[in-house]
């Protein structure tokens, strides 16, 4: 396992390049059913500490809090578990001024089993409630010492910067999508994080999947959320085929799986870290091999130029798209 650097984070733990995102954990919307809760779920973190993981990412939204319980019961259940592990959880920004923060953090740290949160983020900008409203009470938590390291989510540079400033000290991460399918995300925060020693999480590393090359206009997935992404359109299927096609012929030379060399890519830039769930104890240690893939600089630059290329229908026209296959099923 590799881990990033920072000089702003104020833990002295190490932050692990492939972390463990767990939105499946206690959500019935993936249809892994209650035996992956009860069961799968614990085998997943021990096994992932056990491989050098050190980054867990939940939200109190996940669930509605059952992936924080979930979660910290497994830390737990690991001798040392809660001492390696970086935990992170979100704030759901409703009404995101100090007095709620607070409120809401020590909910989040109460369902994790943890008195301190080595990262607690927003989970996403608040359109009517700028960031000098929430970050009085990430300055409070701060203060007290219920919480590390502040970061954001789903922010673009500017909102990042003006966090920042209300904070009065570095907002050290953003959570962004980020993959070979959504390359465009992130860019324009990578020279800030180098420049400024933060750090990029890239959520959907995998883009749900759809960069492990199992589906394709002739499979298409069946889950609530996989059905749900424009991704996975039949029309957007077609047109990652090229991309896909890169993706296999560089892990045809790695001896790797077409996932790991997405996740390698994406975790490239030395401010990155990716966070891709895990269905099982098997996923979980695909994930974290891909942390010790070393792509060439051509193998990169193949693999950025096949990205570009790639232009997914968005909007209206790719919600109409998905919207008439179904009425055609």
């Amino acid at each position: 396992m590799r881990y990033v650097e920072s000089s702003v984070t104020t833990s002295p733990k190490r932050i692990s390049k492939i972390g463990l995102g767990t939105w499946q954990f206690g959500s019935g919307q993936w249809g892994y059913g209650s035996r992956y809760a009860d069961n799968d779920a614990a085998l997943i973190v021990r096994r992932a500490l056990e491989l050098g993981i050190t980054l867990f990412d939940s939200a109190e939204v996940y669930g509605l809090g059952r992936s924080e319980r979930i979660l910290g019961a497994a830390l737990a259940a690991v001798p040392g578990g809660l001492d390696r592990a970086y935990v992170a959880t979100k704030l759901l920004p409703i009404v995101p001024v100090g007095p709620v923060v607070e409120q809401r953090a020590v909910a989040s740290a109460h369902r994790l089993g943890v008195r301190h949160l080595d990262l607690y983020q927003v989970h996403q900008p608040n359109p009517a409630i700028r960031d000098r409203w929430t970050m009085r009470g990430m300055a409070a938590l701060r203060a007290v010492g219920l919480v590390g390291d502040v970061g954001v989510s789903n922010y673009s540079l500017a909102r990042w910067q003006e966090a920042d400033a209300a904070l009065a000290a570095p907002v050290l991460s953003n959570q962004v999508e980020y993959s070979l399918a959504r390359p465009r995300r992130g860019a324009a925060l990578l020279d800030f994080a180098a420049r400024e020693s933060r750090i990029v999480i890239a959520w959907s590393p995998l883009a749900q999947g759809l960069l492990a090359g199992h589906y394709d206009v002739t499979h298409r997935p069946s889950g609530q959320v996989r059905a749900a992404n424009t991704l996975f359109g039949t029309e957007n299927l077609a047109r990652a085929t090229p991309l896909l096609d890169v993706l296999r012929e560089v892990a045809a030379a790695h001896g790797a799986s077409p996932a790991q060399i997405a996740l390698a890519w994406t975790i490239h830039h030395p401010q990155v870290v990716a966070i891709p769930g895990a269905s099982g104890v098997a996923q979980v240690e695909s994930n974290a091999a891909a942390a010790d893939l070393d792509l060439a600089a051509d193998e990169y630059a193949a693999l950025s130029a096949a990205a570009d290329r790639f232009t997914p229908l968005a909007g209206p026209q790719a919600l109409a798209a998905l919207a008439a296959e179904r009425l055609r099923r």
